[in-house]
């Protein structure tokens, strides 16, 4: 069952995060029977995207939990209301995501090797100063967001998938924007003794790390599965850019929002887009039913 997280009024020091904003858990369940091998309009290079992102969230998630978990501490009661229901709605997409990926790899898709780098990856990480985790987790985050509002948006990237598929995206995006500014929130928290200018220039160089990173690997990933698909060289390269840049353009698309994420005193929520979760939420009205 769906459970809305009740937030209270306290008011915060930083953040505009709306005062009346509802984190809602929709406990939805999805591609539990089968799927098209090329679930994205019956196209490789959609397919092989959302193949390789779905791939790192079962470990990537987890990570985010634990990077917010870690500084709760001497959070008021809204921000700590907020990250309860962060972690609740994390952990729900991890699931989701995990039976996602079965159905690719039940297709013949090897995405193991993409988890086993994620895991050495974070394995890398372990004793590195927690305040950096968190500061990536907040990059990351925002490109969730980022991609989660594109797709509700613009039906042209789910316009023709799998529609099971489609519906797993769709949630999963509402949610990402639901909770778009809590890791943020957090991390003004845990660094609420800092200066304004460190603060800024510690999530600025996080974010050109973490893009760096996160478009290399990706690409690496995808096409990976673009060459279990048997397509490599320039038609793969070509394929696969395009899918990005052009259309539906993606990565094209979400360029004002992650060069806002630049701006001195940003926060994600300077953009307030819950009218795309109303977008959700009038397909599915089940996902606003309370728990029993």
């Amino acid at each position: 069952m769906n459970a809305p997280v009740s937030i209270d009024t306290d008011t915060r020091k930083f953040a505009p995060t709306p005062e009346d904003l509802t984190i809602t858990v929709r406990d939805e369940r999805f591609n539990r029977g089968t799927t098209p091998r090329r679930w994205w309009a019956g196209e490789p290079f959609g397919t092989a995207w959302h193949n390789a992102l779905s791939a790192t969230f079962p470990r990537g998630e987890a990570f985010f939990i634990e990077s917010v978990k870690a500084f709760r501490e001497g959070a008021d009661p809204k921000l700590e209301s907020e990250i309860r229901a962060f972690v609740k709605q994390e952990i729900n997409h991890t699931r989701e995501h995990i039976a996602f990926n079965r159905l690719a790899e039940d297709h013949g898709y090897d995405i193991k090797a993409i988890d086993q780098r994620v895991a050495e990856m974070l394995q890398l990480l372990k004793g590195r100063p927690e305040i950096l985790n968190l500061a990536a987790t907040m990059a990351l985050e925002h490109y969730t967001a980022m991609m989660a509002a594109e797709f509700l948006a613009n039906e042209a990237h789910f316009a023709d998938a799998d529609a099971e598929v489609r519906d797993m995206w769709r949630w999963h995006a509402a949610e990402e924007i639901e909770h778009k500014g809590v890791a943020f929130d957090t991390w003004n928290h845990a660094t609420r003794d800092w200066s304004a200018w460190k603060r800024w220039k510690v999530r600025s160089l996080m974010m050109l790390l973490v893009t760096g990173r996160f478009f290399r690997n990706r690409w690496q990933d995808s096409m990976n599965l673009l060459a279990q698909d048997g397509i490599v060289g320039w038609k793969a390269r070509w394929g696969l850019f395009r899918y990005l840049t052009v259309s539906p353009g993606v990565v094209r698309r979400i360029l004002p929002e992650w060069l806002a994420y630049f701006k001195p005193g940003f926060h994600p929520w300077d953009h307030d887009d819950r009218k795309l979760i109303e977008v959700y939420e009038g397909d599915f009205p089940d996902a606003l039913m309370p728990a029993e």
